[in-house]
C-alpha cells in the first residue's frame, strides 16, 4: 500500500473491539482467579465492558500498522444517537476535513461501551446498526468519492460463494440482481454479513456514492480499486445504463455452444462438409468488407505504437493469411476424411457382444488468441470439421477484424445447427468467468504471448493445450553444406520473424569458425537486417553484444548465436534453454542427423529443413488451432485429430454380467470395416 494516498480516506472498523476486549478480560480473570474459581470456570463477560477494554488494543494495532506506512491514524467513537444531533454531524464533517488535510486517516467505530443497544451484534435498530451501515452513513455525510467495503470473499456472488455454480457479479444492477441473489450465512467477523454490505452499498450508490465490495484478504485490492481495475462488485447509480439486463453470460454462451455442437454432430458427413464449403465461399464473397475492417485495425495499431511483430501478425496480407489462402485451406479441410465416428478398434468381448472404440468431438473449446484474425478462421473451420462447439476471444487490437470474420462465418451456419455454435467473447473481463466453467468447457487453447499462456494455465482447472514459448533452434553441424545451411538459416529467421516457429537461436559447430562458414552465416543474417546477440563463446569471437538469456523469444529480426562443441553439446543446449517447440539440424552426416532427431525432445525435429515448416497447413492438416509443446493428448501442430477424443460403443443382445457366470470372454480383434447386423 506504499502508493496509497491517505488524504481522502477514512476507515470504519470491521473487526469490533469486543473480541479483543474479551480476550484481555479472560486473561485478567484467569490471573486473578483462585483455585476454586479455576475449578468452576463458567462465567460471562459483559460485552460493553469488553468493548471498552478492547478499543485501546484495537487502536494500538491500527497505529502499528499505519505507522509502517508512515501514516497517522485517529480514533472516532460514535453512537447511533450522535447522528440525531445536527450540530454533531456538522462538527464531524469539519473534524474529518481537518484530519484529511493533515493526511491523517480517521478510524470510526461504534462506541459499544456506552451504546444504548441491548447487546453488541444482536440489536439491529437505529440510524445505523453495523459497521457496513455506519460506513454508508459516513460516506454520505462526508460526501465521499468512493466507498470500499471489505469482505472475506471476492465480492457479491449470484449464490453462496462455495457453490461452484455461483458467479461473481462484477457490476450490481438492481433491476437484474435484486430478486436473483441468494445470501449465505452472516460474517464470522461481525454482525452484518453480505446482506448488510449490499444494503449499505445500494443506499450509498443510489445516493451518488460509488461503492465496491471486495476481499480484504487481497493485500493490494484497495490499490487495484483506486486504479480502476475490475476488482470485486461495483455499485453505481448509473450501472443500469452500462450493461444490458438481458446480456448473455459466460455460462449461457458455453451451454449454447454445446447444444449447437450436438446438433452439428447429428448431421451426416456431407452436411458438415457443405457448411465448410459455404463458409469458404462467404469469406471470398465478403473479402472487400473484411479487408476494410482489417485495414482499420492495422491503422489503429500503428497509430497506437504497437510493435512491428504484432502489426505483422494482425494484417490479413497476401500469402498464408490472405482471404483466398484461408478459403483454400477450409476447402482442403472439407475434403479430408470424416473424423467423427471413425472406428479405431473393434473387439468381440464375448459371443454376440461387440465393443467399438470410436472417435468423437471433445465438446466445447475456448480459444484465447492475440492479434491473429486469420487464427479465428482456422480455428472455426477446425471446430466445425471436428464437431466441437467454440468460444473465441481475440485480442482487442483485432476487434474489427474478428467481429466481421465471426459474422461472415456464423451467417453461413444453417439454422438447424444455430449460429451460437461459435461464440465471440466481447470483453477480456469475461475470461476469468469462462475459465471457471470446467463443467461446460472441455479444453482451453491459448495462442499468444508467454505471459498470456502462463496466466491461463495458472487460472483454470480446465485442461490447457498450447505452448508458452517458441524458442526454436537451428544447429549447423561441421559437415553441413554451406549453401543449404545459409538458405535454411535465413528462411528460418527472415521468412516470418514474428511466427512461433521462427529461429531464435543459431547454434554452430566450433570447427566452422575456422572454415569460414560461421562468418558467412553471420554476414548473411546481418545483410538481411538481423540484430545478433551472442552467447559467451560467440560474443567474444564475433564481437557482438552478449545475450541476456538463452531462453528468449525475440519475435523480430533478432536472434542469439552460440558456438558448441558437437551435436551432443547442441542437444544439451536445446534441452536446457529451449521450449520443446521446433528444432533443426543442418548436416550431411546421417549418423549425426539421427542422433539429433532421436535425441532432441521437442514437438517437431527437422533435418535439413527450415523450422518454418512446422505448421498445420504445411503438414497437410488443413489448418491448426495452435502448436502444442505439452506431452499429453496432442503435440506439435494441432489439427482436427487433436480436437477429438474417444468413446466406447458396446452392442449386445441381452447379455448380463451376473458375477461372470456363464460368460466366456473371447476378446477377439475384429476387422474395422463393419457391414451391418
Amino acid at each position: 500500500m506504499d502508493s496509497m494516498d491517505p488524504s481522502r480516506a477514512f476507515v470504519t472498523n470491521v473487526k469490533r473491539a469486543v473480541g479483543l476486549g474479551r480476550q484481555r478480560l479472560r486473561y485478567r480473570k484467569l490471573v486473578n482467579s483462585s483455585l476454586a474459581d479455576l475449578q468452576n470456570p463458567q462465567y460471562e463477560i459483559d460485552g460493553k465492558a469488553a468493548a471498552a477494554v478492547g478499543q485501546s488494543s484495537l487502536m494500538a494495532l491500527y497505529d502499528t500498522l499505519f505507522s509502517q506506512l508512515d501514516v497517522t491514524s485517529s480514533q472516532h467513537l460514535v453512537t447511533d444517537n450522535d447522528f440525531r444531533n445536527v450540530s454533531f454531524r456538522k462538527q464531524l464533517s469539519e473534524t474529518v476535513r481537518s484530519l484529511l488535510a493533515l493526511k491523517v486517516i480517521p478510524i470510526f467505530n461504534e462506541n459499544d461501551a456506552v451504546s444504548t443497544r441491548r447487546a453488541p451484534y444482536e440489536d439491529s435498530s437505529g440510524i445505523f446498526w453495523d459497521n457496513d451501515s455506519l460506513a454508508g452513513l459516513l460516506a454520505l455525510e462526508l460526501k465521499a468519492d468512493l466507498l470500499i467495503l471489505l469482505s472475506d470473499v471476492e465480492g457479491l456472488y449470484s449464490g453462496p460463494p462455495s457453490d461452484p455454480n455461483s458467479k461473481l457479479i462484477h457490476t450490481y444492477i438492481k433491476e437484474k440482481h435484486q430478486g436473483e441473489i441468494t445470501f449465505g450465512d452472516k460474517s464470522r467477523l461481525g454482525r452484518g454479513g453480505m446482506t448488510a454490505k449490499v444494503n449499505a452499498a445500494v443506499c450509498a450508490a443510489f445516493a451518488g456514492i460509488p461503492v465496491v465490495i471486495t476481499s480484504g484478504y487481497g493485500t493490494d485490492n484497495v490499490i487495484k480499486v483506486l486504479q480502476g481495475k475490475r476488482v470485486g462488485t461495483l455499485f453505481h447509480q448509473d450501472a443500469h445504463l452500462w450493461t444490458k439486463v438481458k446480456e448473455v453470460g459466460a455460462r449461457e454462451m458455453a451451454v449454447a455452444a454445446r447444444e449447437c455442437s450436438r446438433r452439428l454432430q447429428a448431421m451426416n458427413s456431407e452436411e458438415r462438409r457443405n457448411i465448410l464449403l459455404d463458409i469458404a465461399d462467404a469469406l471470398e464473397a465478403n473479402e472487400t468488407l473484411i479487408k476494410v475492417e482489417n485495414d482499420a485495425d492495422v491503422a489503429d495499431a500503428q497509430e497506437a505504437g504497437y510493435e512491428k511483430s504484432l502489426i505483422s501478425r494482425l494484417a490479413l496480407k497476401p500469402g498464408k493469411a490472405s482471404i483466398s489462402s484461408l478459403a483454400k485451406s477450409i476447402r482442403v479441410l472439407a475434403d479430408m476424411e470424416e473424423p467423427i465416428g471413425h472406428v479405431l478398434n473393434r473387439t468381440e468381448i464375448a459371443d454376440g457382444l461387440i465393443l467399438e472404440k470410436t472417435s468423437c468431438p471433445l465438446g466445447v473449446l475456448l480459444i484465447v488468441f492475440e492479434s491473429r484474425p486469420d487464427a479465428l478462421v482456422q480455428i472455426a473451420s477446425l471446430a466445425i470439421r471436428s464437431g466441437n462447439g467454440l468460444l473465441l476471444k481475440g485480442g482487442k487490437e483485432a476487434k474489427r477484424s474478428n467481429a466481421i470474420l465471426h459474422k461472415v462465418i456464423t451467417s453461413a451456419i444453417p439454422n438447424k445447427v444455430g449460429d451460437k455454435l461459435i461464440g465471440l467473447v466481447a470483453s477480456r473481463d469475461d475470461i476469468p468467468d469462462l475459465l471457471k466453467l470446467d463443467d461446460v468447457i472441455d479444453l482451453v487453447i491459448p495462442r499468444g504471448s508467454n505471459k498470456l499462456v502462463s496466466q491461463i494455465k495458472n487460472s483454470t482447472k480446465i485442461p490447457v493445450l498450447g505452448h508458452a514459448d517458441g524458442i526454436c533452434h537451428v544447429y549447423v553441424d561441421k559437415s553441413a553444406k554451406a549453401d543449404i545451411a545459409k538458405q535454411i538459416v535465413l528462411d528460418a529467421k527472415v521468412d516470418y520473424p514474428a511466427a512461433c516457429n521462427a529461429m531464435e537461436t543459431l547454434l554452430v559447430h566450433k570447427d566452422l569458425s575456422s572454415t569460414g562458414l560461421l562468418n558467412e552465416l553471420i554476414m548473411e543474417l546481418q545483410h538481411e537486417g538481423v540484430t545478433l546477440y551472442g552467447g559467451p563463446r560467440a560474443c567474444s569471437l564475433l564481437n557482438i553484444p552478449e545475450a541476456h538469456s538463452f531462453h528468449y523469444e525475440y519475435n523480430s529480426m533478432a536472434c542469439t548465436v552460440e558456438i558448441v562443441d558437437d551435436v551432443h553439446a547442441a542437444i544439451d543446449h536445446i534441452h536446457r534453454h529451449g521450449s520443446s517447440h521446433t528444432d533443426c539440424i543442418v548436416t550431411e552426416n546421417h549418423e549425426v542427423a539421427e542422433i539429433f532427431l532421436h535425441g532432441v525432445d521437442s514437438a517437431a525435429v527437422f533435418h535439413n529443413a527450415s523450422t518454418r515448416f512446422c505448421d498445420g497447413a504445411r503438414f497437410g492438416l488443413g489448418a491448426e488451432v495452435g502448436i502444442s509443446t505439452s506431452r499429453i493428448h496432442a503435440r506439435g501442430p494441432v489439427g482436427v485429430e487433436g480436437l477429438l477424443t474417444t468413446r466406447w460403443i458396446l452392442r449386445g443382445n441381452g447379455q448380463v454380467v451376473d458375477g461372470d457366470k456363464g460368460v466366456i470372454y473371447t476378446h477377439k480383434e475384429l476387422p474395422l470395416e463393419f457391414h451391418g447386423w
